[in-house]
């Protein structure tokens, strides 16, 4: 990783046979969560129009970073699908949680306020449709100080 070069990146696409891979960063591993999400919709449509006009909350619990990662996309993409929402801005909170069942694990929480807006196809520009998610080859890595998300969605 080029941490000179990451630094200034939010995000960055990656090619993929059929299906589109991007990496995000981020000073903390919120930040890079956050540009995860704007990764995830910029191959949606154009974030640039996307307005915040609009807030959509959740939380989620995982068993590791990497499974929380694919939970929180998962959670955004079924929010554009039930609600008919693009979105163009996230504030997320990480944090760990004692596992309520074992003495020995830790969980993950995340938090989120999505902030976007209704699709509307007159203003919005149809990029992909992002079909899901996928476990293949996704990472959190953290190097000098800089958080590093590797994630591939099904086209």
């Amino acid at each position: 990783m080029e941490n000179d070069e990451s630094k200034s990146k939010k995000y960055e696409y990656f090619d993929v046979t059929a299906d589109i891979g991007f990496y995000a960063y981020g000073n903390s591993l919120e930040e890079a969560y956050e540009n995860a999400g704007l990764a995830m919709f910029n191959v949606i449509t154009d974030i640039n129009k996307v307005k915040k006009e609009e807030m959509e909350e959740f939380e989620i619990v995982s068993e590791d970073l990497v499974s929380l990662l694919y939970d929180y996309l998962e959670e955004l993409l079924f929010l554009q699908d039930t609600e008919f929402l693009f979105f163009s801005d996230f504030k997320v909170k990480i944090e760990k949680i004692a596992d309520k069942k074992s003495t020995t694990l830790e969980n993950y929480k995340l938090t989120c306020s999505a902030y976007g807006e209704e699709i509307d196809w007159n203003v919005h520009t149809h990029k992909s449709e992002v079909k899901a998610v996928t476990f293949h080859k996704m990472c959190v890595k953290e190097d000098d100080g800089i958080f590093k998300l590797r994630a591939i969605l099904d086209l």
